[in-house]
């Protein structure tokens, strides 16, 4: 199959302080694709993920604003362009999320729909709005958005979040549509990952659920961030693929495995 060369290619990351976001700007880097690296708050952080990928040789710039604003989809995606020269690559990585257990309907708020679906759902769009004509001047240019198996199964951290990353997953689709031959939209959809974002959001019972998770899967583990950049390149990199939904979850959410006796 064809693959797309990283080297010498721009791409912008929202998101990419942290976790996935960085890992994946990382491994961008290590292939020698200048990368722009968006965040909303955590410049301190953006900028030491930039001085890493610097080390590796490409240019590499901290481009803040917050996808949830159309105003600042557009300024980032202007100032990556301007910051690199071109941009071959959009990575719709920004989310966010609060922990609402299913059944406390009441705990849900008017707060939480707008925050979780503008900053995960609406974001999306406005970042691929934002980019489209840049990445329509290449030759040829590749969006992967960060959905989540939650989109898929109804289960999560809340029911807003599943519910936005419901729509990333449709949002994919329809821009795949929308956007070929010239672009290809692909998305993938991470289940447990290790790090910090879970232990903040999961507290106290963030080994036991992780161990729990691992326990289910078919593998016997769950995902580190760069695993799922690993599946965000291999994503970029195949040339003829698009439109499609990629599971990231060790397993999980087909297990559990069948014994051995059946």
């Amino acid at each position: 199959m064809p693959r797309m060369e990283l080297n010498r290619k721009a791409a912008l990351i929202t998101g990419g302080s942290s976790g996935v976001g960085a890992a994946t700007a990382i491994k961008l880097a290590k292939a020698g694709c200048n990368v722009a690296i968006n965040c909303k708050q955590s410049i301190d952080r953006a900028k030491q993920v930039v001085a890493e990928c610097h080390s590796l040789g490409v240019k590499a710039v901290v481009v803040q604003g917050d996808v949830a604003s159309d105003p600042d989809c557009r300024r980032i995606v202007t100032e990556s362009v301007e910051a690199l020269g071109l941009l071959d690559i959009l990575i719709n990585n920004a989310g966010t999320t609060r922990f609402i257990n299913f059944h406390h309907l009441n705990e849900v708020n008017n707060d939480d729909w707008e925050h979780m679906l503008g900053v995960n759902l609406k974001g999306t769009f406005q970042c691929i709005r934002a980019a489209r004509e840049a990445l329509e001047a290449g030759d040829g240019g590749v969006i992967v958005n960060t959905a989540s198996v939650a989109g898929i199964t109804g289960a999560g951290s809340s029911i807003p979040y599943c519910t936005s990353k419901a729509g990333v997953i449709n949002l994919t689709l329809g821009f795949a549509r929308t956007l070929g031959p010239k672009i290809r939209v692909n998305a993938v959809a991470p289940g447990f990952i290790e790090g910090e974002w879970l232990q903040k959001g999961l507290g106290s019972s963030y080994e036991s659920i992780r161990d729990k998770k691992a326990d289910e899967g078919l593998l016997d583990t769950v995902n580190t961030p760069e695993d799922i950049a690993d599946a965000i390149l291999s994503l970029i990199t195949c040339a003829k693929v698009t439109g499609h939904i990629l599971t990231v979850d060790a397993g999980h959410t087909i297990g559990p495995r069948i014994g051995s006796g059946i």
